[in-house]
Order: structure tokens, then sequence, then C-alpha cells
């Protein structure tokens, strides 16, 4: 069995990870026969938004406190990541990752990636192994690596970020999975298109998929 490490940017798609895109991408992953284990930061999450008002709120979150949430409570800290128990790495998107796990939300181009994320993302690479991004999360892909093929959808902005950091963005609609052979990542836009659930499902078990036929 084939085993998946989720990083999970908390919970909520204005200030954590994407609900859906996150607990599709699991639900994709024990469907397609493999399994998987969930990881977070431990550090507090750049703020808190009211999910109903859409307004700033007077509170701090830590970023794993939320993310189990969405695990159950099966999660680990992500400074306990072992790119050697693992097939491949899987990154969900929402806001929380151009907030929580980079600086893209407020930087673009010049965004900083948060240390343990990327330390976990290259010890993956290092070892040839499949990585995978959905939604907003390839901008961390790209940042990384430099001269990489992704997608974040059609947004032109955020490709032009992407195209200054070294990067090729394909354009796709719902459900593609974009592959860099080379490097071994996979994509696919999820929530950077307007997209309903049904999409959101197709994209991540066309994502795990084709990253499953890799390894």
């Amino acid at each position: 069995m084939k085993k998946f490490a989720v990083i999970l940017a908390g919970c909520g798609s204005l200030d954590g990870a994407e609900i859906h895109e996150s607990v599709l991408t699991l639900l994709a992953i024990d469907k397609l026969g493999a399994s998987y284990k969930i990881f977070a930061p431990d550090i507090n999450q750049h703020h808190v938004i009211d999910h109903y008002q859409k307004k700033q709120m007077d509170e701090t979150r830590n970023i794993l406190v939320e993310a189990a949430r969405i695990a159950r409570c099966d999660i680990q800290p992500l400074s306990k990541f072992n790119a050697n128990d693992f097939d491949a790495l899987v990154l969900p998107g929402g806001f929380g990752v151009a907030k929580n796990l980079c600086t893209y939300a407020f930087e673009g181009s010049k965004m900083t990636v948060n240390q343990e994320v990327e330390a976990a993302i290259k010890a993956v690479k290092a070892l040839d192994k499949p990585i995978g991004a959905l939604c907003i999360a390839p901008v961390i892909l790209a940042k990384i690596f430099g001269n990489v093929t992704l997608t974040i959808g059609k947004d032109e902005t955020t490709e032009k970020h992407i195209e200054s950091m070294g990067a090729k963005n394909v354009r796709t609609g719902h459900g593609d999975v974009v592959v860099d052979e080379k490097n071994k990542l996979f994509t696919t836009p999820c929530y950077m298109l307007d997209a309903r659930i049904s999409h959101i499902a197709e994209g991540a078990e066309n994502l795990i998929s084709a990253m499953l036929k890799k390894m």
C-alpha cells in the first residue's frame, strides 16, 4: 500500500486549508487503495477570519490545532516528518497556504516559504518521489524549484508571478492535471477556477491517480 504525506495549512478556505480540497484529497487517496498521514506546522496562523462575515477576528489560532479538526485528531507536527516513511507528498490549497505555509498572499513573487514546509518538499524531491499540489499550493513549488511546469488554472496575476519565479503555468480547466515528468510534480487548479464541489472531487482524484501511476 502506497503511503501519502499530506500537509495542511489549518482549517478554513480564507485562513487555513481549503476543507473541500483537503477532505476530497484524503478520500481520493483512500478510495484508490493508498493510505495517508497528515502533518501541519506547529505555529500560529497569520490571522483568523470569520467565515460567515468574512472579517478578520481578534484572536489567535494554531495551524496544527486547527488542521487537527480535518484530520480527526490523527495528525503530527511537520517537524516530525520523515520523507523516507512515505511514497509521495500532497499539499491541498486554501488561502492558508498563501498566508501560513508561505507569504505569497502578501509578497507575491517575492514570497518566502515556511522553513519546515520547504525542507519537507526538498526532502521528498531528493528521493525522487512524487509531489502533488492543488489550487494555490503550486506557487510554493514554483518558488522552491523555479524551472518547473505546473498549473494554477487561468488566473493571470498568479500566472505572471509564477513565470517571474522561472516556472511555466499551463492553463487548465476542471479536473485537469499537469504533470512535470522530469520533476515528478503533479498539479490541478481546483478553486483557482470557479468550481463546484464535484469539480474538486474530480481534480483531487485525477491528481492522486496520476501520482500513483508514477510510483
